[in-house]
C-alpha cells in the first residue's frame, strides 16, 4: 500500500467522524494543514475550465493547496488546450481509464456533462476518491439517491458544486426565513431566464460529420446513443434529455438552495407542470412547476412555484417569438414600477414579503420597510469559499455543508422531480421514500434510466 492509498484511507475515517476527530496537523497518516491535494479534472472545458483555473489560482493559499495532475476529457481539442496550463498532466480522454491508471488521486472535480456525472461520480466514491460534482449532481432522481447512500457507506468526501450555497447572502436568506423575519412561509416563487440554448425541438436534426477531434462515442457515454448533430457538442447538450436536464437542471440547485435549506423542505407531496414545446427530445420553451411540500414539525405546509423560459407571441412579421420571460405575477408588495430581478425568489409570508435576486440580494418589499428593519443575528457558521471548504473537509476537517450524504443529494432530487412531472405531463403523487410516483408508472422511466452497455456502475 502506497503512502498516498494509506493517507486516503485514513481522510475516510477522518472525515467520517470530523465532529469528533479533526486530524492532526503533520501527522504522518493524514495531510498536514496545507499539504498537496493531488486533483483530477474530469471535463475540461467549458465549467471545467473554470473549474481547474480556480484551483491552478488558488493553490498557493492557505487551505487551497492543490495540484492538478490528470486532465480527462473526450474533446482532445480541450485536453491539449488545458493542458498548456497545467504542465506535468496526465491526459486521458475516458475517465474509467483514468480511475484504473491514477493510483494516486486524492480528488476528483467533475464538470461533465448533466448525464456522466452519475457514473463519475460514482466511480470517484467506490474507490474511496473525493469528488466534488457539478450541478445538478445527476441526471436523474435515482441516481442522486444512489450518490447519497453511496457517500455515506464510503465515507468519502463530498460535495455539489452550488458554490452559492457558500456565500453571505443565501446563508443570510436562510437565517433571515428561520428567524422568522417574514413570519410563516406558505409559498415561495422561484425563476430564471434560463434555458438560453435551444429548447422546444420535437424532431432530431439531421446527423453532421462528426467534429475530428472529438470521440463521440465516450462522449455520448451512458446516454442513448445518436449520431452526432448540431445543438449539441460543447454547450447546448442542455437542452436535450437525453444528456441535459434543462432549465430546471441548470440553475434550480441554485436558487433552490435557499428554500430547500431555509424553510426544512423534505419530499413534497405532488409535483405538476404546465409548459409549452416540451418533447421526447428537449425540455420546453417554458414551464411552471408547482410543488406540494406538506408540514414539517411546527412548519406548515409551503407551496413552491417554479418558473423558467420565455413565452410565445406573434410578431408583426407573422412569426413565433419566444422572447417574453416567464415570470410570476408581480407581488402585490413590489412597487409597480419596480421590476422582478431577471433570476430570484419571493418567500411569502404571515408578516411581509421577502425578495431575493439571484441567490443573495437579499430586501423586504417594499422597500420602505428596509429603513428600520434590524437584521436578526447571524447563526449559521461562515466558510471562506465553497471548494476551500471542500478541500480543508478533504484534510480531515468539517464536512463540506453541500455534501452529497446530508444535502446536496436531496437538493437534487428536489430539483429534478420538476423534470418527472414535465416529462410524463402529469400531476405526480410523490413517494419519496420508495422513489415512486404512485398514481404514474409510466414516471418510471424518468426516475431512473438505463445505461448503454459498458456504462454500468
Amino acid at each position: 500500500m502506497t503512502h498516498r492509498t494509506a493517507r486516503r484511507q485514513f481522510l475516510k475515517t477522518a472525515a467520517a467522524g470530523a465532529s469528533i476527530i479533526l486530524l492532526p496537523k503533520g501527522s504522518a497518516l493524514g495531510y498536514a494543514a496545507n499539504e498537496t491535494v493531488n486533483l483530477g479534472i474530469i471535463g475540461a472545458g467549458g465549467m471545467g475550465a473554470g473549474n481547474r483555473q480556480w484551483f491552478k489560482r488558488i493553490a498557493s493559499q492557505p487551505g487551497g493547496s492543490n495540484a492538478i495532475v490528470a486532465l480527462c476529457d473526450a474533446d482532445r481539442r480541450t485536453l491539449e488546450g488545458s493542458l498548456g496550463d497545467h504542465p506535468g498532466a496526465k491526459t486521458y480522454v475516458d475517465y474509467r481509464q483514468m480511475f484504473e491508471a491514477e493510483n494516486g488521486l486524492d480528488a476528483v472535480m467533475i464538470s461533465t456533462p448533466d448525464h456522466h456525472h452519475y457514473a463519475a461520480s460514482m466511480m470517484a466514491i467506490q474507490r474511496g476518491i473525493a469528488v466534488n460534482t457539478e450541478k445538478p449532481l445527476t441526471h436523474s432522481v435515482w441516481e442522486a439517491r444512489q450518490l447519497a447512500i453511496a457517500a455515506k457507506e464510503h465515507k468519502v468526501v463530498t460535495q455539489m458544486d452550488n458554490e452559492g450555497h457558500a456565500t453571505e447572502g443565501l446563508r443570510r436568506c436562510v437565517e433571515w426565513v428561520q428567524a422568522g423575519v417574514v413570519g410563516a412561509i406558505r409559498e415561495v416563487h422561484i425563476w430564471t431566464d434560463r434555458p438560453i440554448w435551444p429548447q422546444g425541438i420535437a424532431q432530431r436534426p439531421a446527423a453532421k460529420p462528426l467534429p475530428q477531434n472529438v470521440d463521440w462515442d465516450l462522449w455520448i457515454g451512458p446516454a442513448p446513443y445518436r449520431e452526432y448533430h448540431e445543438h449539441l457538442h460543447p454547450f447546448s447538450w442542455r437542452g436535450w434529455w437525453d444528456f441535459g436536464t434543462g432549465a430546471l437542471g441548470d440553475m434550480g440547485c441554485h436558487f433552490w438552495d435557499s428554500a430547500v435549506w431555509g424553510l426544512k423542505l423534505g419530499h413534497p407531496d405532488t409535483i405538476e407542470a404546465v409548459h409549452e414545446g416540451n418533447s421526447n427530445e428537449t425540455g420546453p420553451h417554458w414551464s411552471i412547476v408547482t410543488y406540494q411540500f406538506p408540514a414539517r414539525g411546527d412548519l406548515p405546509p409551503v407551496t413552491v412555484k417554479w418558473f423558467d423560459g420565455r413565452k410565445s407571441r406573434q410578431g408583426t412579421d407573422g412569426q413565433v417569438h419566444f422572447d417574453t420571460q416567464n415570470l410570476p405575477p408581480h407581488p402585490a408588495d413590489l412597487e409597480p414600477n419596480r421590476k422582478l430581478p431577471t433570476n430570484g425568489s419571493l418567500f411569502f409570508g404571515e408578516k411581509g414579503t421577502l425578495l431575493v435576486a439571484d441567490t443573495s440580494g437579499l430586501r423586504l418589499i417594499p422597500e420602505s420597510k428596509m429603513k428600520d428593519f434590524e437584521q436578526p443575528a447571524p447563526f449559521l457558521p461562515r466558510v471562506r469559499d465553497h471548494k476551500i471548504e471542500w478541500l480543508e473537509a478533504i484534510r480531515g476537517g468539517q464536512p463540506a455543508s453541500s455534501n452529497f450524504a446530508d444535502y446536496s443529494s436531496h437538493l437534487a432530487e428536489v430539483v429534478l422531480l420538476g423534470n418527472v412531472a414535465i416529462r410524463t405531463g402529469k400531476k405526480i403523487e410523490w413517494d419519496g421514500q420508495n422513489l415512486k410516483a404512485r398514481n404514474c408508472p409510466e414516471a418510471d422511466q424518468y426516475i431512473r434510466r438505463e445505461y448503454r452497455q459498458g456504462w454500468e456502475v
